[in-house]
């Protein structure tokens, strides 16, 4: 999933010119622009009650930077590349991959990857408690699909994570590889689901990473205010609550 992820970021970027924006436009200019998904609970939305913790996110950025926060909803890489982008939340921090796509990243404020998820009824105490011939969702293509074939576990493809866990909690599957942030949020809208967490990919680097803030060709002004805007937002609580209303824990980068 880390690679899909970092392959995405190639097509969604490999064709841009994007000029430099300082940190004085912006601030001229009096707003960010940030790039989201308009769909993707728990991620970003653009009509849910909820906006998606990435545009929370965001917004307490750019106040901290003294502007207002627009948004450009995005779904296919040539919308990427006509957005005129500020900042993409979510970016795993490989500084390098970045940097090939004319993208920099602030310092790493999350930590994500890929968790295992089973029902409330299921015994299943660890990915080595799942029993042969028993089914784990997956997505398309993913890391987590290879590893677990590699494995051994039989596997159920699907393209989305909300698919999965529909399915999961449908009892069509019985666990589901998805990120932390779909159990949290599946629970929070599904109450009485109540999936479980249980142990299984923590130990693989290809499977865990840190997120950043991806920003398209910033000054070093703009990188540093918004390093300084991450370090206030983790330090007064804000990022951690912001999660916490979707459900997902703030967890310190590695």
């Amino acid at each position: 999933m880390r690679r899909v992820t970092l392959v995405i970021l190639l097509m969604l970027f490999g064709a841009t010119a994007a000029s430099a924006r300082s940190l004085e436009a912006i601030r001229e200019r009096g707003a960010l622009t940030l790039c989201a998904h308009p769909n993707a609970l728990p991620f970003a939305s653009r009509r849910d009650a909820h906006p998606g913790f990435q545009v929370e996110i965001a917004k307490a950025l750019a106040n901290q930077l003294g502007v207002s926060l627009e948004q450009r909803w995005v779904v296919t890489s040539f919308q990427y590349r006509r957005a005129d982008c500020d900042i993409v939340l979510d970016a795993i921090a490989d500084r390098a991959a970045l940097a090939e796509v004319g993208l920099r990243m602030s310092r790493p404020y999350q930590r994500s990857g890929v968790a295992l998820a089973v029902g409330a009824n299921s015994s299943a105490a660890s990915l080595a408690d799942l029993r042969p011939g028993q089914r784990v969702g997956v997505q398309v293509g993913s890391i987590a699909s290879m590893t677990l074939s590699k494995r051994g576990v039989q596997t159920s493809p699907f393209v989305f994570e909300d698919e999965i866990m529909d399915a999961l909690a449908q009892n069509e599957i019985d666990a589901a590889a998805v990120t932390p942030a779909a159990v949290g949020w599946f629970n929070q809208v599904h109450p009485d689901a109540q999936l479980r967490r249980i142990p299984a990919f923590e130990d693989d680097p290809d499977l865990n990473w840190n997120v950043a803030v991806g920003m398209v060709s910033p000054d070093e002004q703009l990188r540093q205010g918004l390093d300084a805007a991450l370090e206030a937002l983790l330090a007064n609580g804000t990022l951690a609550r912001i999660y916490a209303h979707y459900n997902v824990e703030l967890q310190s980068p590695k």
